[in-house]
């Protein structure tokens, strides 16, 4: 099959390379690319907290670039959306990671307040190393929850749309079989490419596969039945549909 992966660029290359494996035609399409603000995430760390939360591996990314004044914080537990994040926090040296099991930030949500049942409320507030843009959940069920946090701002997702010369012989000339959307702003972002609108019908045989429910919503109401969501919010359940 040939499979579009729509992820930043060096990610994708990471999943070229496994689709490649599994004899597969991988094709990138990269339509954002992470900015981090070390400097916000450094502050951050300087205030008092209890643990750390992060939706995205990209916040993971963020840490690792900080270097030596990361160290006298990798005690600190960090909660994590997902196995892929809480390996990226782990990567970057953080001794004890919990991950939730759910993609989404209402699973991360209800892993803290379940860990603070059992463990007691400590004193000082959750840091949320968070991008922009991002979904409310997470924050809007801390808030249901009483979660006392701070969020900060660590990285930011920079749209960059292809050109036409670029995108066309991706998505026109060579139709994709399958597309990959690993993120809801990347789905948003490819059905809003112009390029991508004015051929919207040659799409009506491909599949586009999903990570999580999510991401799905973010696809076209006349491709639902095109659509495939991984039973689990991660690559290789991903992968697994093909």
């Amino acid at each position: 099959m040939r499979v579009l992966v729509v992820r930043p660029q060096a990610s994708a290359e990471k999943t070229a390379a496994k689709l490649k494996a599994l004899h597969h035609t991988p094709a990138i399409l990269s339509l954002v690319v992470p900015v981090h603000d070390t400097d916000a995430a450094t502050a951050g760390l300087a205030r008092r907290h209890s643990a750390i939360a992060i939706t995205s591996a990209e916040a993971a990314n963020v840490l690792r670039a900080i270097g030596g004044e990361l160290d006298r914080h990798l005690l600190t537990t960090v909660f994590a959306v997902g196995r892929a994040t809480a390996r990226a926090a782990a990567d970057a040296g953080f001794r004890t990671v919990l991950a939730a099991e759910g993609s989404d930030g209402n699973s991360l949500a209800d892993l803290i307040v379940r860990h603070r049942q059992d463990f007691g409320v400590p004193a000082e507030p959750l840091l949320y190393l968070a991008g922009t843009p991002r979904s409310q959940q997470f924050e809007a069920r801390l808030d249901a929850a009483g979660v006392v946090y701070e969020t900060v701002e660590c990285y930011r997702m920079e749209p960059t749309p292809p050109k036409r010369a670029v995108l066309k012989p991706l998505v026109v000339d060579e139709k994709p079989d399958a597309v990959l959307f690993y993120s809801r702003e990347s789905a948003r972002h490819f059905f809003e490419l112009p390029l991508v609108t004015e051929y919207l019908d040659s799409f009506e045989n491909t599949i586009f596969l999903c990570i999580s429910r999510n991401v799905a919503s973010m696809v076209p109401e006349r491709f639902a039945k095109s659509v495939v969501v991984s039973t689990t919010p991660t690559e290789e359940g991903l992968l697994d549909l093909l």
